[in-house]
């Protein structure tokens, strides 16, 4: 998670919403993302959306078995839903996104029993600093546009 949370880092210093992702196969990163929805002008350019394709890459395989993803931000129902269709067996996230969580808060479409696929699902790692980054970030977008 400390990893991700380097990424959401980089994602604050471009003026991102402050959300990092990696993916983990057999103990070896093979993929590290933040947001970049504002840079590349992509409404899909999340994280989490972005590491699973640098990882179905790194694998050369769109099914990414034996995988764990880290992500900062509970995901959205478009980051779930890609979850279950690349297979990511686990996920594990920091904090809970009340706007728009879709693994346990809102929705629950990792572990959706009505889908083919799931995903075992851990929130609340380190979630104090996830949050506190996405605060930062939302303090200083607010307090920039008062001036």
């Amino acid at each position: 998670m400390r990893l991700a949370l380097e990424e959401a880092r980089r994602a604050f210093d471009e003026a991102e919403v402050p959300v990092g992702a990696i993916i983990v196969h057999e103990q070896r990163v093979i993929a590290a993302a933040h947001n970049q929805r504002e840079t590349l002008n992509d409404p899909t350019a999340h994280a989490e959306m972005l590491a699973i394709t640098q990882a179905a890459e790194a694998l050369g395989a769109w099914r990414l078995l034996d995988c764990t993803l880290y992500v900062t931000l509970e995901p959205c129902p478009m980051c779930a839903g890609a979850i279950v269709q690349a297979r990511v067996p686990t996920v594990v996230y920091g904090t809970t996104d009340p706007k728009a969580g879709a693994c346990h808060t809102l929705y629950q479409i990792t572990e959706d029993p009505r889908l083919n696929h799931r995903s075992s699902v851990l929130g609340g790692v380190l979630a104090d600093e996830c949050r506190a980054i996405l605060q930062e970030f939302f303090a200083e977008r607010r307090a920039m546009g008062k001036k």
